[in-house]
């Protein structure tokens, strides 16, 4: 593929042949704001908010799906790109709840961010709005379609990464919505990468509602542990206690989580969990430091050891570790022990 020189918002700069405008300008650090657009989702162009403006066009382009071409002269933020971004906003927000302090997407929505950006104040177009009742039949997902923007990025992220297709539009025109095939109960795995696409507060979580609000959490990166995968999580927390789990795009499972990475935290706030070492003095499991327990330990394996052999020991592992640290614990047992009685358990 070749290379173009082109021009956004009077800066020249270089462009490979096969990219769109949108995909130029976020490379060089120019923001389009987008609702519809997601990097790992085919294009849709759908939103119209990626508006731009190409010398010689006779009239704006979506920059999502317009590929660059040799000598284009774009701009970003003319006021005819500006006003059709805010007729844009106004024609979603006439068919849209306008209840952001009780919405649980409220301080994270980007509607809600745009309609700030573009300061838009009122409404220009009046009429019927659609009646879609709230759907809370299972137990992690809440669907709210009266504040769909028919973006399609739930639609997309479930048949196209997923490959699950559990939800599709039905109905045409005015009624159009997003539904399950022949409007069934939701049926799915349950990963949640719907809820994390949508860009409003159609689709949200059940655990986290009404728990927090963004600006009240801190995010904690870490690992999922519940298989050998190697996840990774960004926990939301509010006063020490897990609100909510997601993902970032950039790490390995490109943010997406299966139903237990992304809603099965609850367990951390079990009574069950043992949250120090136990050690059996006369009988009974009391409390010691980690320094006793690791050398009361030690010492138990190293006095069978040499009581009964190597062979008397071994090592049990699990999938819920990650391969390094089967690695090590293959390791340790091999050099340690000096036995080859290894055993893994590879359910997930």
């Amino acid at each position: 593929m070749g290379k173009f020189n082109i021009k956004i918002n009077g800066r020249e700069m270089e462009a490979e042949e096969g990219n769109t405008i949108l995909d130029v300008a976020k490379a060089n650090g120019i923001y389009i704001p987008t609702l519809c657009h997601h990097p790992q989702l085919s294009v849709q162009g759908a939103c119209r908010i990626c508006m731009v403006e190409v010398k010689g066009l006779p009239k704006p382009v979506t920059s999502c799906t317009t590929p660059i071409a040799k000598d284009m002269d774009i701009q970003t933020d003319t006021p005819v790109v500006i006003k059709q971004r805010e007729t844009v906003l106004e024609l979603l927000l006439s068919d849209h709840p306008l209840e952001c302090p009780t919405c649980d997407a409220g301080g994270q929505c980007k509607l809600q961010d745009l309609t700030h950006d573009y300061k838009i104040k009122g409404n220009r177009f009046e009429g019927e709005k659609r009646k879609v009742p709230v759907e809370e039949v299972n137990p992690f997902i809440r669907r709210d379609y009266q504040r769909c923007i028919q973006c399609s990025r739930c639609i997309r992220v479930c048949d196209e990464v997923r490959g699950i297709g559990a939800i599709q539009y039905a109905k045409r025109g005015f009624y159009q919505k997003v539904s399950t095939c022949a409007d069934k109960v939701l049926d799915c795995i349950f990963c949640g990468s719907c809820v994390q696409q949508c860009p409003v507060g159609a689709l949200t979580e059940k655990p986290s509602k009404f728990k927090y609000r963004p600006w009240e959490t801190k995010q904690v990166e870490t690992t999922c542990g519940y298989c050998g995968v190697g996840c990774s999580l960004t926990l939301h927390t509010k006063n020490n206690e897990i609100v909510k789990v997601t993902s970032r795009d950039d790490t390995l499972n490109k943010g997406h989580l299966c139903v237990k990475g992304r809603y099965g935290y609850e367990f951390v706030k079990s009574d069950k969990r043992l949250t120090t070492p136990l050690v059996r003095k006369d009988g009974k499991l009391t409390p010691a430091s980690w320094e006793e327990a690791l050398s009361y330990t030690a010492k138990r394996f190293k006095e069978i050891k040499e009581k009964h052999g190597p062979d008397s020991l071994g090592g049990f592992s699990s999938a819920k570790c990650t391969n390094e640290e089967n690695y090590l614990f293959q390791k340790f047992v091999r050099v340690n022990f000096e036995t080859n009685n290894l055993d893994h358990c590879a359910r997930l």
